[in-house]
C-alpha cells in the first residue's frame, strides 16, 4: 500500500512517500480500515520533531487520526462489522489502510462524509474535555489561543453555545474567520500584550478560564491572563515548548492549573470519554457541531500540510487523502 513513512525526527520536510509497505492486520480488539481520509493534528507535527512524548520511534508510518471503511476484523470485535464507516486514532493514518482500536473506532454520523467526520475524536473531543474539566459556568470569560485551528475553533464555537464570552487569539489574516464563529473579542497575540488586553476587555478581573496550547513563553501569559483565585487554565498542548510556573508563582499569583491529554483521558477516564462522545452527538443533532470542511491535500502533498501546520499558516482542519 502507500503510505507517508517518517525517516528520522528532523522535522516534516522528511516526510516520504513508500509505495511497497505491507498492509497491516488487526490483532484482537482492533479493526482494519480501508483510510478514506486522514486528519492532520499538531500531534504529527511534534512527532515529526521528536517532540511528542509516547509517539512512535523513527522510521515510523506518520498519521494518527483516520477515517474509513472497516475492511477486517481482529478476535474479539463484536459491534462492529464490516463496511461500516467508522473515525477513531490510531498509527499509520497516513496511508491506504490503518487498523484502529475497535473500543475507539465511532460510526460516522449519518450523512456525513468521511472527511467531515474527521475531528470528532480529536478536536471536538479535546475542545469539549478542557471546557468540561475547567468547570466553565454560562456568562464566565474564556480566552482561546490558536481560535483558527481545528481545536480553537472548536472551543469557539462550544463557548458560545454554553454562554460564555469569548476573547479569542489569532493572526490578524485569521481574525474574520474566528468573528465568524461567535468570537466576542480577537486579539492579535503578535503585537499585543495578551495578559493586559485580557485584563482591559474584563475591567481587571481576568479569564475565568484559559484554553491554551501554545507552551513556552505563552504559558506564563496564561497564568498571568487568569483571574486569581477562581481562575482555571487547561493545559492541552506545548506546540511553543515546555515552560514552567513554581510553587512560589502559584503562591503569588493563584490560579487552578488542568492538565489534558485525550488519548491519556480516554484511556484512563472511560467513562467520562464515553459521556464526552455522546455529548458531541448530541450537539451534532443540536447543530451547534457540524460537518468539518477540511483543506484536502492529496497523500503525496502530506509534508506541504504538515509544513504548513508548522509554520502557524493554515486555518482549520487538514486532511489527507489517499
Amino acid at each position: 500500500m502507500r503510505a507517508l513513512r517518517q525517516p528520522s525526527l528532523g522535522g516534516p520536510h522528511l516526510l516520504a512517500l513508500a509505495t511497497d509497505v505491507p498492509v497491516p492486520e488487526p490483532g484482537p480488539g482492533e479493526v482494519l480500515i480501508r483510510v478514506a481520509a486522514a486528519g492532520v493534528n499538531l500531534a504529527d507535527v511534534m512527532q515529526t520533531h521528536g517532540t511528542y512524548e509516547g509517539g512512535p520511534q523513527a522510521p515510523y508510518l506518520a498519521g494518527f487520526e483516520g477515517a474509513g471503511t472497516v475492511v477486517a476484523l481482529g478476535p474479539q470485535v463484536e459491534h462492529l462489522a464490516l463496511g461500516d464507516r467508522v473515525v477513531g486514532a490510531g498509527y499509520g493514518a497516513f496511508a491506504e489502510y490503518m487498523v484502529l482500536p475497535a473500543a475507539g473506532a465511532l460510526p460516522l454520523p449519518e450523512g456525513w462524509s468521511e472527511e467531515q467526520a474527521l475531528g470528532m475524536v480529536i478536536n471536538w473531543a479535546t475542545a469539549l474535555a478542557a471546557l468540561r474539566l475547567s468547570r466553565l459556568a454560562a456568562e464566565e470569560t474564556v480566552l482561546v489561543y490558536a481560535a483558527a485551528g481545528a481545536v480553537g475553533q472548536a472551543a469557539v464555537r462550544l463557548a458560545k453555545h454554553y454562554g460564555a464570552t469569548v476573547l479569542a487569539c489569532a493572526s490578524p489574516e485569521k481574525h474574520d474567520t474566528v468573528r465568524a464563529l461567535g468570537a466576542d473579542h480577537v486579539i492579535d497575540y503578535r503585537t499585543a500584550d495578551v495578559a493586559a488586553e485580557v485584563m482591559r476587555l474584563t475591567d481587571g478581573r481576568g479569564a475565568d478560564v484559559v484554553l491554551e496550547s501554545v507552551g513556552g513563553e505563552v504559558f506564563r501569559t496564561s497564568v498571568a491572563a487568569a483571574r486569581p483565585v477562581t481562575g482555571r487554565v487547561v493545559v492541552y498542548g506545548m506546540t511553543a515548548g515546555e515552560s514552567a510556573v513554581t510553587n512560589r508563582d502559584l503562591n503569588f499569583r493563584p490560579v487552578q492549573l488542568i492538565g489534558l491529554h485525550i488519548g491519556v483521558l480516554a484511556q484512563k477516564a472511560p467513562r467520562l470519554m464515553g459521556e464526552l462522545l455522546e455529548e458531541l452527538h448530541a450537539l451534532i443533532k443540536a447543530g451547534v457541531y457540524p460537518p468539518g470542511r477540511p483543506t484536502v491535500f492529496d497523500l503525496a502533498e502530506g509534508p506541504k500540510a504538515l509544513m504548513a501546520l508548522d509554520e502557524g499558516t493554515t486555518v482549520g482542519k487538514l486532511a489527507l487523502r489517499p
